[in-house]
C-alpha cells in the first residue's frame, strides 16, 4: 500500500460465463463495497469474454463508482480487447498492459492538472500584452 488506501488486484477467470462471473462477483464484492475502492482486474488469463463477462465488468465498475472508486483493467488480450471495443465498453475503463502499471496509475495525478489554465482577460502572448 502506497500513500493511503490499498489497490486490490483480482485475477479474472479464464472464462467469464454466467456461473464463473457470479462466483467472481461474490469474491470481489467486499472490495467493491469499501470506501473509495481501487480495484485492478487482471484480465491476462481471460480466454472467453461474452455478454455475461461484459455485464460482470460493468457491474464491478458501477459498484466502485457508487463509492467514488474506480476499476481498471490490466493485461487484456487481443480477443477480449476486440470484444470490449466492439461493445464500446473499452471507453469506460482505463486499461494497462500490466497490473503494475494499473496499480501505479492510482497514485499519479492526471496530466491535465499540470497544464496551466488560461484565464479569460489575461494576455496569452507578448504581442497581446503590448497592445
Amino acid at each position: 500500500m502506497i500513500g493511503g488506501r490499498p489497490v486490490v488486484v483480482k485475477q479474472l477467470p479464464r472464462r467469464l460465463s454466467v456461473e464463473e462471473g457470479h462466483e467472481f462477483l461474490i469474491d470481489v464484492e467486499p472490495y467493491l463495497k469499501a470506501e473509495r475502492p481501487r480495484v485492478v482486474l487482471d484480465c491476462s488469463e481471460v480466454r472467453q469474454l461474452d455478454s455475461a463477462g461484459i455485464q460482470l465488468l460493468l457491474r464491478c465498475l458501477e459498484e466502485a463508482m457508487k463509492r467514488n472508486g474506480d476499476v481498471k483493467l490490466a493485461g487484456v488480450g487481443p480477443a477480449a480487447a476486440a470484444i470490449l471495443q466492439l461493445t464500446n465498453v473499452d471507453s469506460l475503463f482505463e486499461s494497462f498492459d500490466t497490473c503494475t502499471e494499473a496499480i501505479e496509475s492510482f497514485y499519479q495525478f492526471p496530466a491535465h492538472l499540470y497544464e496551466p489554465a488560461l484565464q479569460p482577460g489575461y494576455p496569452t502572448s507578448a504581442s497581446e500584452s503590448a497592445a
